[in-house]
Formats: C-alpha cells, structure tokens, sequence
C-alpha cells in the first residue's frame, strides 16, 4: 500500500514538473497603453485600477504564481478573455462594452471571486461598488 502512494505521489510530482513546460502564461510582457477612456474623475480611474486593470488593461501585474502551471493557464487565459471584452489601454469609445462594465459591477459578477480571493484590495466596499458603477456609466456617455 506505501508503495502504491509513493508511486502515485511521485506520479503527480512528474506530472507538475512536466506541465511547466507548456509555455501558455509564461508570456508576461504587456502590450503598449494606446488610449483610455476620459475618464470621469480620478476616483473612477483609481477604482477601476485596483478592481479592473489587472485583467481589462495593458497594465496588468504579475505576481509569483502566475508562472506556475495550471495557475499561470487560468490567469492568462482571464487576461486574454478580459482584455477582448474590454481593454482599457486600446479604448475605442464602444459603449457597449463599459454599459456591461457597469452592469457587471452592480450585479457583483465583477470582480470575479477568484481575482478577489488572492488580491484584497479589489474587494470593493457596497459604497466603491457603486461609485465605480455610476463613475463607469458617466465615462460612458463621455465616451
């Protein structure tokens, strides 16, 4: 019985190791910050950079594990998908998209719990909450 763990542990070790070497989230250059929005206050801007930027801009930070499969997968696979929804550093004036920014900071879907699981200072308060939503919505009619 030992022995069959102790195959099944080193089984597992193998299998991390190996799973390292695909390169999907190794990558973590950004790209360059072309245009924002004009923003409707600083305020906005200061919310949507701790809630928002790491996964809807070209500023994204990286942290320790993010270079650590299958982690690194999920993070860069949430980048990829986040800035295709919405990219605060490419900003196009779409409209769409920052009225389902808003929306999405009211029903509470963003922020997704994972991001705030493993960074604090995204977990926004009921009051930033809705000052983000009505900062976002008033970019939006900026533009």
């Amino acid at each position: 019985m030992k022995r069959w763990i102790l195959i099944g542990v080193g089984a597992l070790i193998a299998i991390f190791l190996l799973i390292q070497l695909v390169p999907y989230g190794h990558d973590h250059t950004n790209p360059a910050v072309v245009a924002e929005p004009a923003w409707d206050s600083p305020q906005t801007r200061d919310l949507s950079v701790r809630a928002c930027f790491d996964c809807h801009s070209n500023e994204t930070k990286t942290y320790w594990f993010s270079s650590i499969a299958p982690f690194s997968w999920l993070i860069q696979h949430d980048i990829d998908e986040g800035r295709r929804r919405l990219n605060f550093s490419e900003w196009t004036g779409r409209s769409r998209d920052a009225r389902e920014a808003a929306e999405a900071v009211q029903r509470g879907s963003m922020p997704p719990i994972q991001y705030t699981l493993v960074h604090p200072d995204a977990r926004l308060s009921d009051a930033e909450k809705t000052a983000l939503e009505q900062g976002l919505q008033a970019t939006l009619q900026g533009g």
